[in-house]
């Protein structure tokens, strides 16, 4: 019998996967068509891409901190992880230059729709099920 914590472990896990894809196909895709995507000016390729390179760890060691139990470090991490996709949808508060293709505007909301899957995962963790309130150590042993 899985026991609660393992599944959401599991739960979390198919959300952080979808996320990284969502996030790094939008990134690649935005440095590659930078000129494209509406923005700031300073905006930079390599900047994209080094965002998503920092951030990704980020992302990954928040799931590990929430397999350890060290839910509050793990919500913290995976809070500041999600800013890299809710914050994709921030591209329509730029005047567009040129009229964005339907694939431009399929990774902004898949993106922005991971974003609020992580951020919907942690308020549930945190506020619904309050896991930082553990005092069983059967979480620390899987």
């Amino acid at each position: 019998m899985t026991n609660p914590f393992s599944l959401r472990q599991k739960i979390l896990l198919a959300i952080i996967t979808f996320n990284l894809i969502s996030t790094w196909l939008h990134y690649i895709d935005n440095a590659l068509f930078l000129s494209q995507y509406p923005g700031p000016e300073w905006f930079t390729s390599i900047g994209v891409i080094s965002v998503v390179i920092v951030m990704t760890p980020i992302g990954l060691l928040g799931y590990w901190l929430y397999t350890k139990g060290m839910f509050w470090l793990a919500y913290l991490s995976l809070g500041l992880y999600s800013i890299t996709s809710i914050s994709s949808p921030g591209h329509y508060l730029f005047p567009m230059l040129a009229p964005m293709s339907l694939k431009m505007h399929g990774l902004i909301w898949l993106d922005g729709v991971t974003g609020l899957l992580l951020i919907s995962f942690l308020l549930w963790s945190s506020v619904g099920l309050k896991e930082w309130r553990s005092t069983s150590n059967y979480h620390l042993n899987l």
